[in-house]
């Protein structure tokens, strides 16, 4: 596509790497606001908002016809999508249980794997229709004009099944919304029963949509109760909706975990964006003259667009298959941390040799070799992905502020995005000018190698608690609003608390046996047969 806007071929992997970096920049300028609002707002609204985004500059990107034009969409794109960091919250808040993680965590790999396959694909197979098959497409003056339109908009239509199935049948997983009517569930629990839903099915359905708050079905409070409980349960609900400062979100391991991310982000996609124009640049033979080993040497694959999305696809399957089977089994036995150290230390070393596979002359052993580093590093990014991912989870001190880490992990994971494929264009570009075509791969060792360094120094946690984190108590202006709020919500709330001896006996009962206390009562129960509604 950057070959299309009239770039020179020597100059492509250097435009490549920018408007690669476009998108990661603009990602890691917006991630920690996606993060917070996440926070805030709830994850669900979040991740549907950045769907919709992304979709529509998919779009945009597929008839891009300048350069300028593409580096400004992919640039909206990143701005417009938070969702890697939020998905990561969502799973995190899930699933709990550390000996459920690495399966949890290795879910969304699977369906990048997936992509990874339908995407080449696509790109491949769609592109260029009016060319591909002019039978079909020839007259379009449309898919001549906008020659990569037709593959993004074959991938909308999984971005509106996306939107669909979030709408209908994902759950909110923030704490201060779980108990928010979902309208989108109500719907998507209509269609289902349409399709003839079973009787269990149905009634779980009735319970966790009828209009009693989750704090209906929970028993009453005994006599001996102190009213000192109730203004516990008023602090801790000023506490969920608080705000946490900055201050409570970093500690020392997540900062380790956080750097240990970044050079993680930055090389491995950096090797993935240099990679489809290494496949692509042309063959040399190798002469004395133009051969002086070990650094000295040129040349590529000479593949074209359709032979390396079949690489790509191909190293998707088997990035599926290492995901969903091998690595639960491997966190299991050796644990996610020595998985995650042993990871690090295989980068530098496949980034190292994967440039002399060119130097290889029998074209079976070339590609044989080849496809067998390929495997290695998709092992490695498979593994070291997931295993950062779980423990920067199990650094983070409190569930509720998982959006706004996860934020930041997006952020700095993006800058290396951004670094990697921008430094790593510009280095192809130089290198290929002086005949060195490995010069690329061995600064991309350099910094993996530099990257074993944090990975070293990472603790493995024991995971975010399922409160919030405490305000800091030199904080007084903080404590005092809060006394403030306490103190209006417990004069506000004229409540009672009613204590049944039998079960049965509130059923057509007086209101007898309050507590009650100099700042109100607490707890009331609705007069009526049947209305037990607790405040």
């Amino acid at each position: 596509m950057i070959a299309s806007f009239g770039v020179e071929r020597k100059e492509v992997a250097k435009w490549a790497g920018i408007t690669s970096s476009a998108f990661s920049l603009a990602q890691s300028i917006t991630a920690v606001a996606w993060g917070r609002a996440s926070d805030r707002f709830g994850r669900k609204p979040t991740i549907l908002c950045g769907l919709l985004c992304t979709m529509t500059c998919f779009l945009a990107w597929g008839m891009s016809t300048s350069l300028t034009m593409a580096i400004t969409v992919r640039a909206l794109m990143g701005a417009g999508n938070g969702n890697v960091g939020i998905i990561r919250t969502t799973v995190a808040e899930m699933v709990t249980d550390k000996a459920s993680q690495p399966v949890a965590f290795s879910v969304m790999p699977l369906v990048w794997s997936i992509g990874s396959v339908i995407g080449p694909a696509f790109g491949g197979l769609f592109a260029k229709p009016a060319d591909q098959w002019p039978g079909i497409f020839g007259h379009s003056t449309f898919f001549k004009k906008y020659p990569f339109a037709f593959p993004n908009m074959i991938g909308s239509i999984f971005f509106l099944i996306s939107l669909a199935t979030g709408i209908l049948f994902l759950k909110e997983t923030l704490h201060s919304k779980r108990h928010s009517r979902d309208w989108g569930l109500v719907l998507g629990d209509r269609i289902k029963e349409a399709l003839k839903e079973s009787p269990h099915r149905r009634a779980q359905r009735l319970r966790r949509y009828s209009f009693q708050d989750s704090e209906v079905s929970a028993p009453l409070l005994s006599a001996n109760v102190p009213p000192k409980t109730a203004r516990a349960t008023v602090i801790e609900r000023i506490e969920k909706t608080k705000p946490l400062p900055m201050s409570s979100i970093f500690n020392r391991q997540t900062v380790i975990n956080l750097i240990s991310y970044t050079f993680l982000a930055l090389h491995a996609v950096a090797y993935d964006q240099a990679l489809p124009v290494f496949l692509n640049y042309p063959p040399q033979k190798h002469t004395s003259e133009n051969t002086s080993l070990p650094f000295v040497f040129s040349g590529g694959f000479g593949l074209n667009h359709a032979h390396i999305g079949a690489i790509f696809a191909l190293e998707g399957i088997i990035s599926g298959l290492v995901q969903f089977l091998v690595f639960p089994v491997l966190c299991a036995r050796y644990g996610v941390l020595k998985c995650f150290r042993i990871c690090v230390v295989v980068f530098p070393l496949v980034y190292m040799i994967t440039p002399y596979t060119v130097l290889i002359e029998n074209t079976k052993t070339r590609y044989a070799f080849l496809f067998l580093i390929l495997i290695i590093k998709t092992f490695a990014v498979i593994v070291g992905f997931p295993c950062t991912t779980i423990l920067l989870t199990n650094s983070a001190s409190s569930l509720s502020i998982l959006g706004t880490l996860n934020g930041f992990a997006t952020t700095f994971s993006a800058l290396g995005r951004a670094t990697g494929p921008a430094l790593t264009g510009s280095v192809f570009t130089w290198g290929v000018k002086q005949g060195i075509i490995g010069m690329p791969w061995w600064v991309l060792a350099l910094i993996a190698a530099l990257g074993i360094v944090p990975a070293w120094m990472v603790v493995e946690g024991d995971g975010p608690s399922a409160g919030s984190t405490p305000a800091d108590s030199d904080d007084e202006e903080d404590t005092e609003e809060d006394d403030d709020d306490i103190d209006a919500l417990e004069a506000s709330q004229a409540t009672t608390i009613v204590v049944a001896e039998q079960p049965g006996e509130l059923e057509d009962a007086p209101l007898e046996g309050s507590v009650k206390t100099n700042g109100g009562t607490y707890g009331t129960l609705g007069g009526g047969k049947g209305s037990n509604m607790i405040d």
